[in-house]
């Protein structure tokens, strides 16, 4: 009789108990191996995160151009029509430095995600555009200056700021949301879309939400608002 109960062993079968619990050992240390593994290319992607996401500077959305300098081109700029106020900068042919004209590429101010990217766009109709302007003559919603705007690109930046980008022609192929883009990637093309009067790109910076938040120098006098978009840009005073 074996050293078991009831069995009767012989040398082949402590062998192949020997050979079991070594495969046992070799499977564990292949689990262990492979969680070590998982928590290794876990601790890559956090690290991928996180430098994706470090700080960094903007720049002007459309390459070459300097800041606008028209009082009507800049934030704070009243809008009588609809009872506010300009929430960001106009680059316009003749106030930018560089040509601006239908078809000018635009590109992503700093490094984010994209969170908004119209890829088709109805102009209005001359009805439509009246019942737009009779509407807002107290105040914009929300929903009215996405009219107002027409073709858009947002973007949300590491700092947590969000970028409009409005008037736009059309959308760079293959630009849609959820997508990651480094700053100076293309988003698209200077349009004149929604109420624009000419070819023109509307660049908005928002604290928060667009239109429900604080956009980027709100309540500077010209001369502080230029000097902190020369910080904040990196632009030469």
């Amino acid at each position: 009789m074996g050293p078991f109960p009831g069995g009767n062993w012989k040398a082949g079968h402590y062998l192949l108990l020997l050979l079991g619990l070594y495969a046992l050992v070799v499977t564990l240390g292949f689990a262990l191996r492979g969680r070590q593994l998982s928590a290794l290319r876990a601790e890559v992607g956090r690290a991928k995160e996180a430098l994706f996401w470090a700080p960094e500077g903007y720049r002007l959305p459309i390459p070459g151009a300097c800041l606008p300098s028209r009082p009507e081109n800049l934030p704070n700029a009243p809008r009588p029509y609809r009872k506010g106020v300009n929430p960001g900068f106009i680059f316009v042919q003749g106030d930018a430095c560089v040509p601006v004209l239908r078809g000018t590429g635009v590109v992503a101010a700093a490094t984010g995600e994209v969170v908004k990217a119209e890829t088709a766009h109805t102009p209005l109709s001359p009805e439509e555009k009246k019942a737009l302007l009779d509407r807002v003559k107290g105040g914009a919603t929300p929903e009215d200056m996405d009219l107002i705007r027409g073709l858009e690109v947002w973007i949300r930046h590491k700092d947590g700021r969000i970028s409009v980008y409005a008037h736009l022609e059309s959308v760079y192929p293959g630009l849609k949301v959820g997508m990651r883009l480094r700053r100076g990637d293309p988003i698209g093309y200077v349009g004149q879309t929604g109420l624009a009067p000419s070819a023109r790109l509307l660049f908005e910076l928002w604290e928060g939400r667009p239109d429900e938040g604080r956009f980027f120098g709100q309540g500077l006098g010209k001369e502080a608002l230029l000097q902190s978009a020369r910080a904040l840009f990196a632009w030469p005073k």
